[in-house]
């Protein structure tokens, strides 16, 4: 068996020359500088830096030779695989900046601009107050009661003390369904309401009905056919226009803070007795205006007074339709208008713009829940 050759030239193996390394490596350096992109320098690695790149072949040489030659060879061969390494690390680094600076001039948004064509909506105003008003009752102990919007006629007049003849019925006011003998309609006001909260409840009631209602009004500045209110109603043992005094206060509290003074004035209602209309005192000037030298006051007209609603004593012919013994129940009740509270409360001097759906009419009322 012959010995080992000891003087064996590692430059006579092709790969492993001085001169065919620097080629390699000088050709793997030029590739990589001219990669245009992170696509284009991945390819490039493979080629010049994978498993089967000339450096990589040359570096499998290095096995089959004497170990006195082995280690210069492997000086030139790490030198060159090294320098490539060093190359294809910077140019990672000036291609990954190179992408961030474009995917931010790209890709840039201007936070100033709306961030959808479809804008986000918000609840109507009529409801969000409705709800609230309601929830000054609640907080009372009242309960939110609710009825249909298509009424038989006895719960929308003939319960409620409208007689055969009132002008109410007609066709001038009323929506009917079907025909005027049907005796179907869309319900005129929130009363109906009160009689079915009474005849499906245990007394003590105390309920607030809030809802929508129709009337054969033009639709104008302050008048619409379809508008809402907010309907109570307490029956109970030794009530009184006292109680009703008192809640009407605790609600105009509630609703616009405390100090500000109500007052009823004489008025009728079929379904109550004695009846009155609700005025508050103006929340803006405070009455201020319509003093000798004030301030004119666009909320109350300078009268110093602002309309709830009206109420009164629930009529004991109401009571008793509804088989209540009035001489151990008295009740009251009170209806307000939600649209009116939201004009004067807000400013809003236009009925159309709470019925157009405008969506930049409900945005600036925001979101409440």
């Amino acid at each position: 068996m012959s010995a080992p050759n000891k003087s064996y030239d590692p430059v006579e193996v092709s790969a492993l020359q001085p001169a065919e390394l620097d080629k390699a490596r000088d050709a793997a350096i030029a590739a990589i500088a001219a990669a245009a992109d992170l696509d284009g320098l991945k390819a490039v690695r493979l080629a010049h830096a994978g498993d089967r790149s000339p450096l990589a072949l040359a570096n499998r040489e290095i096995g089959a030779l004497p170990p006195q030659a082995k280690a210069e060879a492997g000086k030139r061969v790490g030198a060159a695989r090294g320098a490539v390494a060093q190359a294809l690390k910077k140019r990672q680094a000036e291609l990954e900046e190179e992408r961030d600076q474009r995917v931010l001039v790209e890709e840039t948004v201007d936070v100033t601009l709306p961030w959808d064509r479809a804008p986000r909506g918000a609840r109507h105003p009529l409801t969000t107050l409705q709800e609230r008003m309601a929830d000054v009752f609640v907080a009372m102990g009242f309960e939110v009661a609710e009825g249909p919007e298509v009424e038989a006629g006895w719960f929308n007049f003939d319960a409620l003390n409208f007689k055969p003849d009132h002008p109410a019925r007609s066709m001038q006011d009323t929506f009917f369904v079907e025909s005027e003998e049907s005796d179907v309609v869309l319900r005129t006001h929130t009363s109906p309401v009160q009689i079915r909260s009474l005849l499906s409840r245990e007394l003590p009631v105390y309920v607030v009905a809030p809802g929508r209602t129709f009337r054969t009004d033009e639709l104008d500045a302050t008048h619409a056919p379809v508008f809402h209110q907010l309907e109570g109603l307490a029956v109970d043992e030794g009530l009184t226009m006292a109680d009703l005094r008192g809640a009407i206060d605790a609600f105009v509290t509630g609703m616009f803070g405390g100090g500000l003074k109500t007052r009823f004035r004489p008025s009728y209602f079929p379904f109550t007795e004695p009846s009155a209309e609700v005025d508050m005192q103006c929340f803006v000037c405070h009455g201020a205006s319509a003093e000798p030298g004030g301030e004119p006051c666009r909320t109350c007209s300078s009268e110093g007074w602002i309309e709830l609603g009206g109420c009164g004593m629930v009529n004991p012919r109401v009571l008793v339709a509804c088989g209540i013994d009035t001489g151990r129940y008295s009740g009251w009740a009170f209806g307000l208008g939600v649209e009116r509270t939201l004009m004067f409360r807000h400013g809003v001097e236009d009925m159309h713009d709470m019925v157009e759906g405008d969506v930049r009419f409900t945005l600036p009322f925001g979101m409440e829940i």
